[in-house]
């Protein structure tokens, strides 16, 4: 029997599941996609890989390592359908989640009908018992078991819910209380889901902590059973790898401990591409790269500078807040699938998408609304012959139909300016999301190469790039599926904290060592559990620094024999990049975090062949009239096959290149470039006039 040769990694997306292997032997990838299967998640999964190995002649036995990454868990929260949950905390702290913070989000601050997010979980479903610890951890009032046992038998046979978060006062100082309250729970109610909060997190903020516990709660069944049933189903069909799902903060972890922290794998799907992005910047030696994913209801993107993508240990879901480690991703309701709809006379587009049920209206599977999709097919981006490689029946002709009757009547404009706007507002709506993570935090994103992927990232990119001024697009080999590249690209990673909240000076930072030798104690045990080599563990220690009466803090590396003065300089020069300042102000330490990283072996870049002859031009395989955005007309365009393009090729736009799983539209004031790996660069060629669109999405 030939050895397991192939590494491969599977993306759920709202439209498309994305399946792609690397061949260890002969370094092929190979991608294949199919539709998302809503109604139960797991058989698109399936299908992909079987569809994949089909493709490849392999069957699952010769598969080496399998990566994973779903958003499940965010669908879940997103729509509101996940398990009916409730919550055990402190007596007299039951309405933690109805308090919240007072601070109004930035982006409703001018909205005087903002209302928040309705908690997850009602008032007679939150319920607190005896025992008290103080912030040091010591017990003042013993934790009353029986007071639990009673609440949970409240929540699970008089309310009849599934799920139970228990969050107590101070659990990151000592989170005995909340550990005795699970055991509990677990062993009176065996078939009801538990999370504890210090499970998840050791850091205070209780109401943070209290979101961030019932989010996991949230979830949990879905997630658990989802993965379960896919875990089963690769084993009875031969799977003897183990099964790794992505870390929201990138890095991959198994599926065992992805079911004890569900939460984790929240953001997975486009952590993948976050991690494949910071890949590629720092292979190709790019400083700067702004991630792109455009997938069938989403775009998410990324900052990674100077190598290191940006992250966050605070962050919100839907208005919800999330006391976790993840990648500062910034995602908006728009994608291929986003539908364009009237507004009381204004043209907007998402966030509502019409998914991979019934989808675009070109798909002719019952979708009557026009989206992204359609108003590409309008303006010729797309050819329906060649869609998905042929393998898709779609129609360029009802995509026109239902944007003339839907947008360009009640507009008052011609059809082909109606499909533009569609197009137009994306971007601008785009445009809007990637200033809050460049300029807003003193980036500017002229400096930056936008790396586009997802099925319509680099359809919708050189528009993008066009917009913001941004000098060179880089479309990698397989966009489509990039996000799952980027799984392949993942090592294990563990991240581990525990609150300080002491004074940033030298006794504090030796009375430190304690600390962070028991969080690489339980770092060791996990990547025990893992069997990560000696060799392949790499752990780092950082510290969440801020000024004194600061609210919010800083991450900043923590090496040996660093002083007080060393961390603060580190800081002041973080800050003054973050913020535009640093101040002369003593620091203070919020937390201590060790990330423990069990490296694996990534497959390498591969060059591919280059031009014989320097300036030798590739040979069109055809031409379509398309619109061109650089002369707002229609325009002769010359059509690629990738496949057929090597180092070096140059092609002036306007032009198209199709590779069957997605297609690159680039203009007339615009150039693509081959590079040595088969990434076309596409970069402009003079100074280009932007349009502009409402930031709001209206035309």
């Amino acid at each position: 029997m030939n050895a397991p040769r192939l590494k491969v990694a599977v993306d759920i997306g709202g439209t498309f599941v994305d399946a792609i292997s690397y061949d260890t032997v002969n370094g092929e990838i190979s991608v294949y996609k199919v539709s998302t299967t809503p109604e139960e998640p797991a058989r698109g999964v399936l299908g992909g890989i079987e569809g994949l190995l089909d493709s490849v002649g392999s069957d699952i036995a010769d598969i080496e390592s399998f990566a994973h990454g779903t958003t499940l868990g965010l669908n879940a929260i997103l729509q509101r359908n996940g398990a009916t949950v409730g919550i055990i905390t402190n007596e007299g702290f039951s309405d933690l989640l109805e308090i919240a913070r007072a601070a109004i989000p930035s982006s409703q601050m001018y909205n005087f009908s903002y209302q928040r997010p309705a908690p997850l979980v009602p008032r007679r479903h939150r319920l607190g018992v005896p025992g008290r610890l103080d912030a040091q951890g010591d017990e003042v009032t013993p934790l009353d078991e029986a007071a639990v046992v009673e609440a949970g038998r409240v929540l699970v046979e008089e309310h009849g819910l599934t799920s139970i978060a228990v969050c107590f006062l101070h659990s990151y100082a000592d989170p005995s209380h909340e550990r005795r309250a699970g055991e509990l729970l677990r062993e009176a109610f065996p078939g009801v889901a538990v999370s504890i909060s210090s499970d998840l997190t050791r850091e205070y903020r209780e109401y943070e902590r209290t979101s961030t516990v019932t989010l996991d709660a949230y979830i949990r069944p879905v997630l658990n059973d989802y993965i379960g049933s896919l875990e089963g189903k690769l084993a009875d069909g031969g799977l003897t790898t183990p099964l790794h799902i992505m870390r929201s903060g990138g890095g991959a972890m198994s599926a065992a401990v992805a079911k004890q922290a569900p939460l984790m794998t929240v953001l997975s799907g486009p952590a993948g591409g976050v991690v494949g992005t910071t890949f590629l910047a720092r292979e190709l030696g790019v400083a700067n790269m702004l991630s792109f994913d455009v997938g069938g209801t989403s775009v998410d993107s990324c900052v990674v500078v100077d190598g290191q993508p940006s992250e966050v240990h605070e962050a919100e879901i839907d208005g919800l807040p999330l006391l976790l480690p993840i990648f500062d991703i910034r995602t908006i309701g728009a994608g291929g699938g986003s539908i364009a709809w009237m507004d009381e006379g204004l043209l907007k587009v998402g966030p509502r998408s019409a998914g991979a049920v019934p989808g675009p209206v070109a798909y002719q599977n019952g979708g009557t609304e026009p989206t992204v999709t359609d108003a590409a097919f309008a303006l010729g981006f797309l050819d329906p012959a060649a869609f998905l490689g042929g393998q898709m029946a779609v129609s360029a002709d009802a995509a026109r139909a239902a944007i003339a009757v839907k947008v360009a009547e009640s507009l008052g404009l011609d059809e082909t300016t109606a499909a533009a706007s569609i197009l137009r507002i994306l971007v601008a709506r785009t445009v809007g999301a990637l200033r809050e993570i460049t300029i807003e935090r003193g980036l500017d994103p002229r400096e930056f190469t936008l790396l586009a992927f997802g099925g319509a990232g680099p359809l919708l990119a050189p528009m993008l790039s066009r917009e913001m001024g941004i000098k060179t697009t880089l479309v990698p080999r397989v966009p489509a599926a990039f996000s799952a590249f980027g799984m392949l690209m993942s090592d294990l990673e563990f991240e581990f904290a525990a609150t300080a909240l002491k004074p940033l000076d030298d006794d504090v930072l030796d009375g430190l060592e304690d600390q962070f030798v028991e969080l690489e104690a339980r770092a060791v045990a996990v990547l025990d559990q893992q069997e990560v080599a000696e060799d392949a563990r790499d752990y780092v220690r950082t510290l969440d620094v801020r000024y004194r009466g600061q609210e919010h803090s800083l991450p900043v590396e923590f090496r040996s024999g660093d002083t007080a003065a060393d961390v603060l300089a580190a800081f002041n020069d973080l800050h003054a990049v973050r913020h535009g300042h640093a101040m002369d102000e003593p620091g203070q330490i919020l937390s201590l975090r060790l990330k423990a990283v069990g490296v694996q072996p990534k497959p390498p870049l591969v060059r591919i062949d280059a031009v014989p002859d320097a300036g030798s031009a590739p040979v069109a395989i055809g031409t379509r009239r398309a619109f061109d955005m650089a002369t707002d007309d229609w325009a002769e365009f010359r059509v690629f096959d990738r496949a057929g393009l090597l180092a070096g090729h140059r092609i002036p736009g306007p032009a198209i290149v199709e590779e069957g799983t997605s297609t690159t539209v680039f203009f007339g004031d615009q150039v693509l470039v081959v590079d040595d790996y088969g990434h076309l660069a596409i970069t402009q060629t003079a100074a280009t006039p932007t349009t502009t669109v409402p930031s709001g999405g209206a035309l």
